[in-house]
């Protein structure tokens, strides 16, 4: 498939697409008129892709991941020692989040009643 037919499959845009494979994310080879020819694998491939930037991943960590080829983690224990500690340091990364958003919405909240109050004893 052509890379317009794997953009209107998979949602993502023609100039993502072209990132993906300059940062080795996907691996389509050129037909003899230059054209990169994409597989059905590669549907999945950008939706993986796609999924793990969403979880806050970057390029770099997503080629790892990938490289692991099909995640048929059996015969690859390094692999899934690199992925056990991706995930843990995004998790981390995640509730750090998670917390300081916490304490955000807190102070937020603290200054709404605090105006609240304000604009009730102005009175109306």
């Amino acid at each position: 498939m052509k890379i317009g037919e794997l953009s209107k499959e998979t949602g993502v845009s023609i100039r993502s697409l072209r990132y993906y494979e300059k940062k080795n994310l996907i691996h389509p080879p050129r037909k003899e008129n230059g054209y990169r020819e994409y597989e059905e694998s590669d549907i999945e491939t950008v939706k993986a892709v796609q999924l793990f930037l969403k979880l806050g991943m970057n390029t770099e960590e997503i080629y790892h991941v990938l490289s692991c080829g099909d995640f048929q983690l059996a015969g690859n224990k390094e692999c899934a020692q690199d992925a056990i500690d991706l995930y843990s340091d995004r998790l981390t990364s995640v509730r750090e989040q998670i917390n300081h958003l916490q304490e955000i919405e807190l102070h937020l909240e603290k200054l709404m009643k605090y105006w609240e109050m304000k604009k009730e004893e102005g009175g109306d």
